[in-house]
């Protein structure tokens, strides 16, 4: 189905419906050689999509989900070598035997034929257990050098984002294979997960490299009001819950927070006051639509739209406001091979759309 909705100037959108029979996607990667593309349901399942034959069975071998509230089978990112491993990398909320949940991350080996999973293992566990359904992150990252990063929420134990002993709030940096690359902020110390990255995180719900400059970018939900795009360093603090620009659902303060900024801490990239509700996340620099070029797209879940920025080198100048006439959570956003943004929507008959340019002649 072909649609058009008004964009900005003399152009307009030009919006495809590839498919509308997702429960709830969380996330998709673009397999090579125009393989189509794995797609996240929340609820544990991993599918592909192909222009050709639509959408597939459920691939078998992915792992067992805590699919509770905000829990379940998140990211889904092809290693740097697939064309040589087969390598998919998943991210999930998983529970132990107290019936609380963290989220984990592993691989499995994607057979030839794109049905099934072989061999999963699990090669990280965010530690300890403490989520009863929200706040998990999971987004997943790999930089230029194939080092993985995650994002992970605080599960909603606000005080845990700023204690070294613990994953939560954090975005941490593992080898392909699990382990701890020597150079992470924190490796030698005690007392402090060396997995971490950075620390001072709420809800990361995306995260992408840019192309330009291979800087790390990450998109988090504030409380009520207050998300923010951070660009985490090492051993940086992102502040949460000492520092926040929104406030408690309830009106109240935070009752850590110092105010919108704390000592010790780094100021938001990018901070909008009333929240959209941020999720996935895409640079986009590619020719086929040149006035898209230098742009971040970033899903909104609240606002029910997609968000475009518009950025010169680093800075934010300019902001737009895309899909908002379809009133659907906007859950991630990705640019194809194409040059197309493939977008998914978070809704029991979730879409994934394809979604480009029409220059008006």
């Amino acid at each position: 189905m072909l649609l058009s909705a008004a964009a900005s100037g003399a152009e307009s959108l030009e919006v495809s419906e590839l498919q509308d029979e997702l429960s709830h996607p969380w996330s998709l990667d673009f397999l090579p050689d125009d393989g189509g593309l794995l797609i996240t349901e929340r609820d544990g399942r991993l599918r592909r999509w192909r222009a050709d034959s639509g959408l597939s069975a459920p691939i078998a071998g992915v792992p067992a989900v805590y699919a509770r509230s905000q829990g379940g089978l998140f990211d889904v990112a092809l290693a740097p070598d697939f064309p040589r491993s087969r390598r998919v990398y998943l991210s999930f909320a998983e529970a132990d035997a107290s019936g609380r949940a963290g989220t984990a991350v592993g691989y499995g080996r994607l057979s030839h034929d794109d049905t099934r999973l072989d061999d999963f293992t699990v090669i990280f566990r965010q530690q300890p257990k403490l989520s009863s359904g929200s706040h998990f992150g999971g987004r997943l990252v790999f930089d230029r050098a194939g080092y993985l990063f995650v994002a992970l929420g605080e599960n909603n134990q606000r005080p845990t984002a700023q204690a070294r002993d613990k994953l939560q709030g954090k975005v941490v940096r593992l080898t392909a294979e699990g382990g701890i690359p020597a150079d992470n902020p924190w490796v030698g110390q005690t007392g402090v997960r060396t997995e971490i990255w950075s620390l001072g995180h709420r809800n990361p719900q995306g995260m992408a490299l840019n192309p330009w400059s291979g800087a790390l970018w990450l998109n988090e939900h504030g409380p009520r009001g207050g998300d923010e795009i951070n660009l985490p360093l090492a051993g940086k603090n992102y502040g949460w819950p000492l520092a926040t620009h929104g406030v408690n659902y309830s009106g109240l303060k935070i009752p850590e927070a110092q105010g919108e900024g704390a000592p010790g801490t780094e100021a938001p990239h990018y901070v909008w006051k009333k929240s959209p509700g941020v999720s996935g996340m895409a640079f986009y620099d590619n020719a086929r639509f040149p006035s898209w070029r230098r742009s971040l797209f970033i899903g909104a879940l609240a606002e029910q739209n997609l968000i475009r920025l518009r950025l010169d080198g680093d800075s934010v100048i300019g902001e737009e406001r895309l899909l908002s006439d379809r009133h659907e959570r906007i859950r991630d956003v990705r640019v194809g091979p194409d040059g197309y943004l493939y977008v998914l929507t978070d809704e029991r008959n979730g879409k994934l759309l394809k979604v480009g340019l029409k220059t008006a002649q």
